[in-house]
């Protein structure tokens, strides 16, 4: 398997590598057919299905190819489009990327293959909309925000909580000092993940190209827990449940409270619960600290949703009441008055997928309900809060000008990967 240069990439795409397609529609909602979006799905497991589903559903788009590494999984995603006999199949994303016709793609691929795909995407100018977390290292998150400004790209993060009206009217109630002064806010992952027990080495599935599927990531032995969904539960391919879930609720929290970067992050974590192959932690705690206010991750994969009343979700503690935001209509506790609900639409794929679409077709990412830097200060988060569980606890400071945690080099060493030969990153900044 070869592997990737800029040379390849300006050589396939010419000067558009840098502007790239630029698609203006006359008006917001007004879609001719000269204007309509071709998408690619890179990635068709279950949140690439649901992307086939929701661009298809967009205004003014068609997806007009996937990409798996899986025969069987695109296969299946190709099918179950309403344009099926006219939708590419590859195998391998980087053919998919020399094809000019294609002006946006999204990314659902496994955690490592992120921030790989979403810089060459960039570079061969397309438009990105990638799955949460959008690198698996905060380095790759810092260089997803330079190549975005770099080639001037609209990149959208699948954080789509921040697509829903009824979480925008919450986050502006709280915004207004609906509930007084808002020091704390906590982000609550709490679910019921079964184990998933010890998987022997063995073969890889007919029709699967495993090889590629490893990518940049280190060379292990194929093994069902080391694929489809269960690779998030190990590091090399993962981010565990705080980068797979927890990041919509640390995101949300960060939204609600206005803040970017933690100043310090203290974590405490491990396996209360399982005992197979996992390796990241089924009982997390993170304390993030900001100048006036701090942001608390709760995790617990070993409880169900009814437990504490609603799904995952966030409460932000203000000096005169809360607000509960989750899946459901944000909910108001003020002191001394009844609960009350704030009306309003919830999240979509198909919302947050269409609103990715209008900053392309104006070229703007001002546009973008949850645009990189955004996203790239929640997986950092989740990052930080990974780093300081895997070396057993305490406290860490992470200085975004030097990129190193000063005065822990095991620490700095985790901001970080090593890529696997042929497999570099096709932008170092």
């Amino acid at each position: 398997m070869s592997g990737w240069t800029r040379r390849r990439f300006l050589k396939a795409t010419g000067a558009a590598a840098a502007a790239g397609p630029v698609i203006i529609a006359k008006a917001r909602g007004e879609v001719e057919p000269s204007e309509r979006i071709r998408h690619a799905v890179i990635g068709t497991g279950g949140q690439g299905t649901e992307h086939c589903a929701s661009f298809a559903q967009a205004p003014g788009c068609e997806v007009v190819a996937v990409c798996d590494v899986d025969a069987g999984r695109r296969a299946k995603a190709a099918k179950a489009l309403p344009n099926a006999e006219q939708v590419a199949q590859y195998e391998d994303f980087r053919k998919l990327l020399e094809d000019a016709s294609i002006d946006t793609v999204s990314i659902a691929t496994a955690d490592h293959w992120h921030a790989p795909i979403a810089l060459a995407a960039m570079m061969a100018g397309k438009h990105v909309y990638v799955e949460k977390p959008c690198g698996h290292t905060v380095i790759e998150c810092e260089l997803l925000v330079e190549a975005a400004k770099k080639f001037n790209k609209c990149v959208q993060h699948g954080t789509q909580n921040r697509s829903g009206p009824a979480n925008k009217a919450g986050i502006e109630f709280l915004r207004q000092g609906g509930v007084g002064k808002v020091r704390m806010a906590k982000a609550i992952n709490h679910q019921m993940r079964g184990p998933i027990g010890r998987a022997p080495e063995s073969d890889p599935p007919e029709g699967v190209n495993y090889d590629l599927w490893i990518g940049p990531g280190p060379k292990r032995p194929f093994t069902r827990n080391r694929f489809h969904y269960n690779w998030h539960w190990l590091w090399d391919f993962g981010a565990g449940d705080l980068g797979n879930d927890g990041i919509h609720q640390i995101d949300v929290a960060r939204w609600g409270l206005g803040v970017g970067y933690p100043k310090a992050v203290i974590a405490s974590g491990g396996q209360l619960f399982y005992d197979d192959d996992h390796e990241t932690p089924d009982t997390q705690t993170i304390v993030f600290e900001y100048d006036d206010c701090h942001l608390l991750y709760e995790m617990r994969l070993w409880t169900r949703y009814p437990l504490e009343g609603h799904t995952n979700g966030d409460i932000f503690y203000g000096d005169e009441g809360t607000v509960e935001l989750g899946r459901n209509e944000p909910i108001v506790k003020r002191v001394g008055e009844e609960p009350r609900k704030i009306e309003g639409e919830g999240i979509s794929v198909v919302r947050h997928a269409t609103n990715f679409l209008d900053a392309v077709r104006a070229n703007d990412p001002a546009i973008l309900d949850a645009p990189i830097e955004e996203a790239a200060a929640s997986a950092i988060c989740c990052h930080l809060g990974n780093i300081a569980t895997r070396l057993g606890g305490g406290k860490i400071v992470y200085d975004p000008a030097t990129r190193t945690i000063p005065g822990n080099a095991e620490a700095t060493r985790l901001l970080s990967r090593q890529y696997r030969a042929g497999f570099e990153l096709p932008y170092k900044g």
